[in-house]
């Protein structure tokens, strides 16, 4: 791949899969999705100098969005509204500035709605909400049609372009992820 600068330019969120009646198009305001951060232990031998951490896995991962406008829909997906996750699919247009090519990123997360903060009200002023994403039990991150991220934790699945990180661990552990 050509040295380049990609740059998203456009985004839209489909709360509950890909039903076209339950595009964010129009509210859309921002998209976070997970932040990737390992977990670390320290360890200082008594007989060394210098003390280490270590690499123990990866954080529980978060993500949200911020729509503008009331959404009356998403109330149902909170919480103790809903005993169960839903599904996310967030799509973005990314701009190859080398080539002008527009190219799809595409995230998709299971998780529950966990909060819904909404702005102040101000008289002339257009307030939205901020909401967040929690439980996420899957998620998988695709740009330009090339699975990027999958990670699934019924199935101790964690793919980096297409290869099972997890694959000897699974098998050691006897680990189905079929």
């Amino acid at each position: 791949m050509a040295n380049t600068v990609y740059v998203q330019t456009a985004a839209n969120l489909f709360c509950g899969d890909d039903d076209p009646t339950k595009s964010k198009h129009l509210t859309l305001e921002e998209m976070r999705l997970p932040s990737l951060e390992e977990n670390y232990g320290e360890h200082t031998p008594g007989g060394a100098l210098i003390g280490v951490e270590f690499s123990l896995g990866i954080k529980k991962l978060e993500a949200g969005f911020k729509l503008k406008g009331f959404d009356p829909n998403l109330l149902s997906q909170f919480g103790l509204g809903s005993k169960q996750r839903n599904v996310y699919t967030s799509y973005g247009v990314i701009v190859d500035k080398r080539t002008g090519r527009a190219i799809e990123s595409k995230a998709i997360i299971e998780a529950r709605l966990g909060r819904i903060s909404q702005d102040a009200f101000q008289r002339g002023q257009l307030a939205g909400c901020d909401y967040a994403l929690n439980e996420i039990v899957s998620y998988q991150l695709w740009f330009d049609n090339k699975e990027k991220i999958a990670w699934d934790f019924f199935t101790n699945v964690w793919r980096i372009d297409g290869i099972d990180q997890n694959a000897d661990e699974n098998t050691i552990l006897r680990i189905g992820t079929a």
